[in-house]
């Protein structure tokens, strides 16, 4: 199970949403507009949204990210994106660095369908193809060494694979992209375990999840640091634009 701290998101995540704009670009919000943010996490960029003079509702299944959106003043609401109920609302669906956690994309794509007026579109970034792999096999590794398994909490498609769930759903795709973009952090890389990966630490008890962090950590090393110390993860993002038609 992930949970979600807002101060130890900020400490740790806050690039997820300064590195979010190029996808804001892609939306091309206008003043007026309704726009739903799928998976909102803090709220950063609606408030960026709302700014731009566009009426926006925010939504993410973690209680504590909607009460740090809600502090912000937004109209934030508790809620899955598998089970969307809106119909016929909003002029725009927005989602960054969130869909990659919802991992029946079908009864997504088909409630933020139901969610837009005739017309609306769907743009959003989230992780794609390849995203964080040598952070993925790391992990993986070091739980075949405990002799442990885990799921992977994780949905990253290739371009065709989503465009094919959008397509099905009835969106026309305008544009699809597989974006490599290798992300410095501001720490090392156990900050980034810590926030983003606790599925496959979870069923540890308490007093082994340091070590195994560590033993990730130090497999990690001679891949994402560099001389100087600097971490960087291995991101590839997945960005796209599709229409609900007249």
């Amino acid at each position: 199970m992930q949970t979600w701290d807002p101060q130890n998101y900020r400490a740790n995540a806050s690039f997820v949403s300064e590195l979010g704009m190029p996808v804001v670009d892609w939306l091309s919000p206008t003043k007026g507009e309704s726009i739903l943010d799928l998976g909102c996490g803090d709220g950063t960029l609606a408030v960026k949204l709302q700014g731009l003079g566009c009426s926006v509702v925010c939504v993410d299944s973690s209680s504590e990210m909607i009460s740090a959106a809600l502090s912000k003043g937004l109209d934030a609401h508790v809620c899955d994106g598998h089970t969307l109920t809106y119909s016929d609302r909003f002029d725009a669906v927005f989602s960054n660095a969130a869909l990659h956690w919802m991992l029946h994309p079908e009864k997504v794509i088909s409630g933020v369908w139901a969610a837009l007026k005739p017309g609306g579109r769907f743009v959003g970034e989230f992780g794609g193809a390849g995203n964080v792999a040598a952070i993925v096999e790391a992990l993986e590794a070091e739980l075949n060494n405990l002799g442990i398994s885990a799921d992977n909490p994780w949905f990253f498609p290739s371009p065709d694979r989503y465009e094919d769930l959008l397509a099905n759903a009835g969106f026309e795709v305008r544009r699809i992209e597989l974006i490599p973009r290798p992300t410095p952090l501001p720490g090392d890389v156990s900050g980034w375990i810590r926030t983003f990966a606790q599925p496959f630490f979870n069923s540890l008890p308490d007093y082994r999840k340091d070590a195994f962090i560590t033993a990730v950590v130090e497999r990690l090393q001679p891949i994402l640091c560099d001389a100087s110390g600097n971490w960087t993860a291995d991101y590839v993002r997945l960005r796209f634009e599709a229409v609900k038609p007249n």
